[in-house]
């Protein structure tokens, strides 16, 4: 057994056409683009809405996606970017939701006592006659 380094193994013959050329290969489908990492949005999800700690889950799997992109890695980058991204929808629907929610709460709330004071002042301002304490 042959244990020296740089081993050259033979390389096979590649196939020919009757005419001489070389085969063309064709790919099928269009290259996938490179995964994303969404690692700005994370940062901003850690910084700005860090509700339940989901922006900082968001930051941790962006970084092993933008690490596995690095090694090469790009299926498992997509699948980390993927759950980078899914964190990061989760901590800015947790933090914008809420807010609006207390909003509507509120305007609501204004309307409803609006009309109970109007319905009270109508009340209040209603003039008897004398002859209704008979």
């Amino acid at each position: 057994m042959d244990t020296s380094f740089p081993r050259e193994d033979p390389q096979p013959p590649t196939p020919r056409k009757a005419d001489g050329a070389a085969p063309t290969a064709l790919t099928l489908g269009a290259p996938r683009p490179p995964p994303r990492d969404h690692l700005v949005w994370s940062v901003f999800s850690t910084l700005y809405l860090n509700l339940c700690c989901l922006g900082l889950l968001a930051l941790a799997y962006s970084v092993k996606a933008r690490d596995q992109k690095v090694a090469g890695d790009l299926e498992a980058a997509r699948r980390f970017g993927s759950k980078a991204k899914c964190y990061n929808i989760l901590a800015a629907m947790w933090t914008l939701v809420p807010p609006l929610l207390l909003l509507g709460l509120v305007v609501t709330g204004a309307l409803h006592l609006a009309r109970l004071a109007k319905d009270s002042a109508a009340f209040f301002s209603t003039k008897f006659d004398d002859g209704d304490y008979d």
